[in-house]
């Protein structure tokens, strides 16, 4: 099995694509040991030791290395070791729903309309290019012109993820909903 590498903006994350569906087009983060019960893929990336955060895209699993731990080049065969013999043995990477992330802020119904622009921008303009990347925004609430994200994956903890927020993101849902004031990580 053939298990392709890429690097992503964030130094302490590498992206591993198996040439095989991952989930069933749903992302799912775990940002602890804990959060990976129902994954036996993510308990076994976990028990390596070194990893801090577990990422599964569609076609893509996002594997985050602790501060301080083993460089790449120590922690990638560990990884690719995990993500072959889990493959290979057909074993599910879920055997229970992922627990869903805790909610955002409570949107105000008066602002439908506008929460439906921006989740569609989210959804149709950064969603596709933070996923190449090995991660994923999740819009978590509009309060007061304020839009709130989750970051996941390769964008958690990114160095750039400040710049990407605030240059790209609010740049953009400012330019096509004037109702937008600001954009907050969460």
């Amino acid at each position: 099995m053939f298990i392709e590498t890429e690097r992503t903006p964030n130094p302490a994350t590498l992206m591993f694509r198996p040439g095989r569906s991952v989930t069933d087009g749903s992302n799912a983060d775990f940002a602890t040991p804990e959060s990976a019960e129902g994954s036996p893929l993510a308990a076994a990336l976990f028990s390596i030791g070194d990893v801090e955060r577990v990422f599964f895209g569609p076609e893509f699993v996002s594997v985050t290395k602790a501060e301080g731990s083993a460089d790449w080049a120590d922690l990638k065969p560990q990884v690719l070791g995990v993500l072959v013999d889990h493959f290979s043995s057909g074993a599910p990477v879920f055997t229970s729903e992922p627990a869903t992330a805790a909610a955002g802020i409570d949107d105000d119904p008066a602002d439908a309309e506008i929460i439906t622009q921006i989740i569609e921008l989210i959804d149709t303009r950064v969603r596709p290019q933070v996923a190449s990347d090995g991660g994923d925004i999740v819009y978590r609430g509009f309060k007061e012109g304020v839009v709130f994200l989750e970051m996941q994956g390769a964008c958690s903890g990114c160095p750039s993820s400040t710049m990407t927020l605030k240059m790209g993101i609010e740049s953009l849902l400012k330019y096509y909903v004037p109702e937008v004031s600001e954009v907050r990580s969460i």
